[in-house]
C-alpha cells in the first residue's frame, strides 16, 4: 500500500526575510532624515517656537528633509511590521503606497518632459521668491550658494536678478554694506586663494558689466541648469531607472508575500 503525503501552502521565508531587510533600510534611512531635520530645526531654533516656519517667506530645505523622512519611516515600519507579522493590512497599505508614488513620479516627468516652459516659469519664479528670502534662513542660503558654486551661476536668470533681495539691491535708499553686490558664491574662484573671501561680491555690480566676466559667474543658474542636464541624461536616467527598479522590486515582494500569506489562509478554512 502506497501512502501519498500532501504538503500543505507555506509562507516563502524568501519573500518575507528579503521584503523584512528592504523595509529596515528605509525605516533606518528615515530615522536618519528625521533625526538630521529635527536637529537643523533645534539649532535654528525652530522646535521652540514652531511660527518660525510659517514666517519663512522662502524654502525651508529641512521641511523637505523631515517630509522625505517621515514618508521612509511610516513605509520602512509597515514593511517590516507587515512581513514579520505577516499582516495582509499592513503590506497593502506598504504596496499601494510605493504604486502611488512610483506612478506619480512617472507622472511628474512626463509632465516636466511636455511642458517644459510652464516648468521653466515656475522654476524661475521659485528661485526668485527664495532669491528675496536669501539671508532669512541659514539653510536656504547654503543651498543657493551650493547651487551657484557647483553650476557656476548667478542669480534665476542673472547676476542682476539679485536686486530681489533687500541686502543687494541697489537702490539708493539702501544701507546695505552688501548694496549692488552678489553673493560669494556667484565669485570667480581665485586658485591663489586658500581662504574663501566672502566679500568678494561687494559692489561687483556698481561696476561696468564688461568687468562682469573676469569676477562673477554672469550666466544665470536655470541657464546652467538646462545645460547641464542634456550633459549628463545618461546619469539622469541611470538614476531615474535604479529608483524605479527597486520600488518595483518592493512592490514584488509584498505582492507575492501576499498571495502566499492568502493562499495560506484559504487552506486553513477547508
Amino acid at each position: 500500500m502506497h501512502y501519498y503525503r500532501y504538503s500543505n501552502p507555506e509562507i516563502s521565508c524568501w519573500y518575507k526575510y528579503l521584503l523584512f531587510s528592504y523595509n529596515i533600510i528605509f525605516w533606518l534611512a528615515g530615522v536618519a532624515f528625521l533625526a538630521a531635520g529635527l536637529w537643523a530645526w533645534s539649532e535654528k531654533g525652530v522646535l521652540s517656537d514652531l511660527t518660525k516656519v510659517t514666517r519663512l517667506h522662502g524654502f525651508d530645505p529641512v521641511v523637505l528633509v523631515l517630509v522625505v523622512g517621515g514618508v521612509m519611516f511610516v513605509l520602512g515600519f509597515a514593511g517590516c511590521v507587515g512581513a514579520l507579522r505577516e499582516n495582509i493590512c499592513l503590506l497593502k497599505f506598504f504596496c499601494g503606497a510605493i504604486v502611488l508614488i512610483f506612478t506619480l513620479e512617472l507622472a511628474v516627468a512626463v509632465l516636466a518632459f511636455l511642458f517644459q516652459d510652464w516648468v521653466r516659469d515656475r522654476f524661475k519664479e521659485f528661485f526668485e521668491n527664495n532669491i528675496k528670502s536669501y539671508r532669512d534662513d541659514i539653510d536656504l542660503q547654503n543651498l543657493i550658494d551650493s547651487l551657484q558654486k557647483i553650476n557656476h551661476c548667478c542669480g534665476a536668470q542673472g547676476p542682476d536678478d539679485w536686486d530681489l533681495n533687500i541686502y543687494f539691491n541697489c537702490s539708493t535708499e539702501s544701507k546695505s554694506r552688501e548694496k549692488c553686490g552678489v553673493p560669494f558664491s556667484c565669485c570667480v574662484p581665485d586658485p591663489a586663494q586658500k581662504v574663501v573671501n566672502t566679500q568678494c561680491g561687494y559692489d561687483i555690480r556698481a561696476q561696468k558689466k564688461n568687468r562682469w566676466d573676469n569676477l562673477i559667474f554672469t550666466k544665470g543658474c536655470i541657464p546652467a541648469l538646462e545645460a547641464w542636464l542634456p550633459r549628463n541624461i545618461y546619469i539622469v536616467a541611470g538614476a531615474f531607472i535604479a529608483i524605479s527598479l527597486l520600488q518595483i522590486f518592493g512592490i514584488f515582494l509584498a505582492r507575492s508575500l501576499i498571495s502566499d500569506i492568502e493562499v495560506v489562509k484559504a487552506s486553513h478554512l477547508f
